[in-house]
């Protein structure tokens, strides 16, 4: 059965396309009217500011929206990779296209893409313009918090915008790395610059959290200087782009994996079994109980559920790389055996986690289910093990694997484990499953 990935996380809210998002009114009264410090950075900021769109190239109409900035006088601008994915990915079917906030505008062609930090630079038909420069005191991680930042961009294709704000340094928890800036970001925005009094860039805007007020999210500008240096001299992107993002996935999720692998697990307690969990900081974990559930349960349920705070976006509808972990102890109340193998049937069934539609990213999955020892030791429980994959259409080499296993020790109560695993190879999903059923341990 193929279910849509969960998303614990929601960090990467993708600010591309418009919609009726509104700011709350507290949120719109606590950023204030603009200081003189905002108001001096944004007259100075017309000429290097742009709004990107992405049109499909034979109706010439627009499909989504973004911000950039200029970085150096021969043209070349920052922006989002997933404000332009869709021209990245399918390059005959969109165009790019850039209305500058003096009022210039003129076509855009992408010269290279960052997919794990979500950052593309792209080339503007014109030379000698004013551009932004980076900050030091950021590129060499010295930023002090509570330092004022001023964000800007075309929120809701509004117009050209600054949002005031405040720089909290990295999020804490998070494998990838991005600032806490707490500051309005809206739809529109994402790709545009944050930058410091004196208007120098600290990082870039990429997401903002649905729910929270004023908190927002950066990519740091490291990043960006990094791949402007990286794609300097090119005159257009490599010929087959979606290659380079396929590459560019394939890397991430392997050194993704092997912090995952090099962290190991650590136990959990849950009644008589010890349940592996990741020791890696970058999961969160949430327990839930269905003790308080009307009418009564006749079985008692208490399960943990760890996701890890790593999802990539790759295409408007697919995002993948959360990895997670989940573990439900189930004890009979009033159920006999038969009822409780039932029960148990219907809490291991196999939900292979991807994260876009199946028929266009994905192959079917397969499955095989099989009664296995991970050790033959008497604190090691046997079990019915179920594992599945699919494979990526699109990405050789690359696969979302579930194992489920249920411990089969005891009639009146078992473990459920869990272990979803997407956008990973083949022989290092074999090696984590391995190493996931020897850390399930019964102290019974």
């Amino acid at each position: 059965m193929i279910a849509r990935a969960l998303r614990a996380s929601l960090l990467l809210l993708s600010f591309l396309l418009l919609s009726a998002a509104t700011f709350a009114p507290s949120a719109a009264s606590a950023a204030g009217p603009p200081s003189s410090s905002a108001e001096g950075i944004y007259a100075a900021a017309p000429p290097r500011l742009l709004q990107i769109r992405t049109l499909l190239a034979d109706a010439g109409r627009q499909t989504s929206i973004g911000s950039g900035f200029l970085v150096s006088a021969d043209g070349l601008a920052v922006t989002n990779y997933h404000v332009i994915s869709q021209a990245a990915l399918e390059p005959k079917t969109y165009r790019l296209e850039y209305r500058g906030a003096d009022g210039s505008h003129g076509n855009l062609s992408l010269i290279g893409v960052d997919v794990p930090n979500d950052l593309a630079i792209v080339q503007l038909d014109r030379r000698d313009a004013p551009f932004f420069t980076f900050n030091k005191a950021a590129m060499d991680g010295a930023m002090p918090k509570g330092e004022r930042l001023y964000s800007m961009g075309n929120p809701l294709d509004l117009g050209f915008t600054i949002v005031e704000g405040t720089y909290n340094g990295l999020v804490e928890h998070s494998y990838n790395e991005r600032v806490h800036f707490t500051g309005a970001l809206n739809p529109g925005m994402s790709g545009g610059p944050a930058v410091t009094a004196d208007g120098r860039v600290v990082g870039v805007n990429v997401a903002t959290r649905r729910g929270g007020q004023l908190v927002s999210f950066l990519v740091p500008a490291r990043f960006a200087e990094a791949l402007l240096e990286r794609v300097r001299g090119r005159s257009a992107a490599p010929s087959e782009l979606r290659g380079e993002v396929g590459r560019q996935l394939a890397a991430w999720q392997a050194s993704l994996y092997r912090s995952f692998a090099d962290r190991g697990f650590r136990s959990a307690t849950l009644g008589p079994y010890r349940a592996p969990e990741t020791s890696a900081s970058w999961f969160n974990c949430w327990a839930q109980t269905n003790a308080d559930a009307t009418p009564k349960p006749r079985a008692s349920i208490n399960s943990t559920t760890c996701t890890s705070d790593t999802g990539l976006y790759v295409a408007s509808d697919l995002t993948t790389g959360s990895i997670q972990i989940n573990h439900s102890y189930v004890k009979t109340i009033d159920l006999n055996q038969f009822q409780l193998a039932s029960l148990l049937t219907n809490l291991s069934q196999p939900r292979v986690v991807g994260g876009g539609p199946f028929r266009k990213w994905y192959t079917p999955e397969r499955c095989h289910e099989d009664f296995v020892a991970a050790a033959v030791t008497s604190s090691h429980p046997p079990f019915r093990a179920i594992w599945c994959a699919q494979a990526y259409r699109e990405f050789d080499g690359l696969y979302n694997v579930v194992m489920v296993a249920v411990s089969q020790d005891d009639g009146r109560e078992a473990l459920v484990s869990r272990l979803n695993l997407p956008a990973i190879g083949y022989e290092d999903a074999i090696a984590l499953g391995k190493r996931f059923l020897e850390s399930v341990q019964v102290t019974r």
